[in-house]
């Protein structure tokens, strides 16, 4: 009798039009990489966690072409970034050999295709176990405030639309996750965010504010002020292109097509015109002579430049046959399509749905352009021809990929406030500054696309810069409000426009989500906020689950002392890039743990670093 007062309670509620409310200890908008370690971390704890995710299929990125990982150190991430990484590797190895050619263009499961990164995280979610997480697609949030229910300064409830049934749902969780890559429900739970370029005056950071730069690391040209403004980095599709003609779909001529926008391509391919820093040897001469050359059916011969499908994007080589095709950052004109996505991250749904519809018309005609456009040289365009989308991915949507990258949203502003100078060494052959709240080691390049489109005279499009970076920490707090007490935002993360450009790569997301579902958990575990949570505890879960805090060359998770090795990292104790653990301590570093210790350590030529630290923390086993 209970149980069907119940189901009538609820059916009079929906029929009224209030939502029945779900419960969850942990609910998590966007079904990004970060979102899905997210739900896994906090599942592991034994917490009931729901993901949302807006369109159809969960993923992000690496199941929507972003399938060469942008990693700059392998091994500086690990977690669960490091399993999806295993179970690439393992697909490629059980379905076609070990010594298969699909395994050397794997790279060790850091090159995959889109369908396989589907598979691999399916496998994680199911490795979590049975009825710990609940996956919900076509789960609209919209990023209005009337959309979040707080009480004080905690989120109790959220209203997301049913995109099937055109109903509002209501989710009721202990912890909430913003996954999603533009920060939609932190803003609407009022956290306070920034948008755009900071300018270089205001953190001392390199390549920050309008910059014109050769491509890869300078020197900076003409027109570069460094100053501050509102732009946002561009966005475009990671196309899967293959050349297997058993496999491939012609591009086909988009409906909305205007040859106007893709005509200055006609004069970079015979010019040999890119931005590569060796273009200012090419003078008038030499550009006279490449336009001879191509007119005759040759290659171009300018220095930095590319041919064929290479000229308008940057190909990887990923298994079968394939390519993740991204934009050419030595062109002028490639698949980025600048300034037209400056709404997207505070823009309403329709309006985003629309700019994918143009951005998908636009990369959809450029490569049409390159292929047929008669103003072209004939051997440039059937080299072009080579190419098309692979038949296999997404075959619901005609093998073009489902999802924009979008390579910057909001960055919401948090505990931590994530500069370039987070990620630069502090001396040459030094480490980056060390964190001892770190919750994930990270490594890529200060790296950020254009926010203008061409313009006369220009070395390159505005906004565009690579500088280098070390392998750095990456401390709790850049994913912490400083006022909501149960949320956290592993995506849309605190910084700088040039800080965050480093952290916005899905390896550094993914572990990031992974800390934010063992935060959650932790948060409910120790009835706290997310911001009293104890920092020590949240890192040795992550060790236990084989996190790396501070990077080691010689230093894997499984050896028997890398945990007490990884916490002592964050004490100082490893200012080096080396563990060095089976070799004698020297007098510099007895001197150095001696002062951090508060013990006599004496460096007497026999007596391993290994040793040592097993004195200092006699049961290391029990820390595995």
């Amino acid at each position: 009798m209970k149980l069907a007062l119940h189901t009538l309670l609820l059916l009079l509620l929906t029929v009224s039009g209030r939502a029945a409310v779900s419960d969850y200890d942990v609910v998590i908008v966007g079904g990004t990489p970060a979102g899905i370690t997210a739900a896994i971390a906090a599942a592991r704890e034994g917490k009931s966690c729901v993901l949302l995710e807006r369109s159809e299929h969960i993923g992000g990125l690496p199941v929507n072409g972003l399938g060469a990982t942008d990693i700059a150190t392998r091994g500086a991430t690990a977690g669960l970034f490091a399993r999806f990484v295993a179970l690439n590797k393992a697909y490629y190895t059980e379905h076609y050999g070990a010594g298969s050619r699909q395994v050397r263009d794997c790279s060790d499961g850091y090159h995959f295709e889109p369908k396989v990164a589907v598979g691999s995280f399916a496998r994680m979610l199911a490795e979590a176990g049975p009825g710990k997480i609940t996956v919900r697609t076509l789960r609209q949030f919209d990023a209005d405030a009337r959309n979040v229910v707080k009480r004080g300064d905690r989120i109790r409830e959220i209203r997301i639309l049913d995109r099937t049934t055109g109903r509002t749902e209501r989710y009721r969780g202990r912890m909430f996750i913003d996954a999603t890559y533009e920060g939609d429900l932190s803003a609407a739970a009022g956290v306070p965010f920034r948008l755009g370029r900071e300018g270089a005056d205001e953190y001392g950071e390199p390549c920050a504010g309008k910059i014109y730069r050769w491509w890869k690391h300078g020197p900076d040209g003409e027109g570069s002020t460094y100053e501050g403004d509102s732009t946002i980095q561009a966005y475009n599709y990671r196309l899967c292109l293959t050349d297997d003609p058993q496999n491939r779909l012609p591009i086909p001529k988009p409906q909305h097509y205007d040859r106007k926008e893709f005509a200055s391509l006609v004069g970079d391919v015979f010019e040999g015109r890119n931005t590569d820093a060796r273009f200012r040897q090419a003078d008038s001469a030499s550009i006279a002579r490449n336009r001879q050359r191509i007119a005759a059916g040759e290659r171009t011969a300018i220095p930095g430049d590319v041919w064929g499908m290479a000229k308008i994007t940057s190909m990887t080589r990923l298994p079968n046959a394939k390519m993740d095709a991204n934009n050419q950052h030595l062109a002028l004109l490639s698949t980025d399509l600048p300034e037209e996505n400056y709404p997207w991250p505070t823009a309403d749904w329709a309006w985003r749905d629309r700019f994918a519809e143009r951005l998908r018309d636009y990369t959809l005609g450029l490569l049409w352009f390159a292929q047929h456009d008669e103003a072209l040289p004939e051997h440039f365009r059937k080299a072009c021809l080579q190419w098309g989308l692979a038949a296999d991915e997404y075959p619901d949507n005609g093998g073009f990929p489902r999802q924009v990258y979008v390579r910057e949203g909001r960055r919401m502003e948090g505990l931590y406030f994530f500069t370039a100078h987070d990620a630069l060494p502090e001396a040459a052959g030094k480490r980056p500054p060390l964190h001892d709240t770190s919750i994930t080691a990270s490594h890529y390049a200060l790296d950020s696309h254009a926010v203008r489109k061409r313009e006369a005279g220009r070395i390159h499009l505005d906004g565009f810069f690579s500088h280098p970076t070390a392998v750095y920490t990456v401390p709790y707090g850049v994913m912490v409000p400083r006022r909501i007490e149960n949320l956290l935002f592993p995506v849309a993360v605190s910084g700088s426009h040039v800080g965050f450009s480093t952290l916005r790569m899905e390896p550094c997301w993914m572990a990031l989500g992974e800390a934010a579902g063992e935060a959650a958990a932790l948060a409910i575990d120790t009835r706290t906020d997310v911001r009293g949570i104890d920092i020590p505890e949240l890192q040795q879960r992550l060790l236990e689950n084989g996190a790396v805090l501070v990077y080691l060359r010689d230093l894997q998770p499984g050896d028997p002392d890398y945990q007490t090795v990884q916490r002592l990292a964050l004490k100082g104790y490893f200012p080096g890039w080396e563990a060095r653990l089976d070799q004698p301590l020297d007098e510099a570093g007895a001197r150095l743990w001696s002062s951090l210790s508060g013990q006599e350590i004496t460096a007497d030529g026999k007596t391993t670093r290994r040793e040592w630290l097993r004195r200092l923390n006699p049961n290391p086993e029990q820390a595995q």
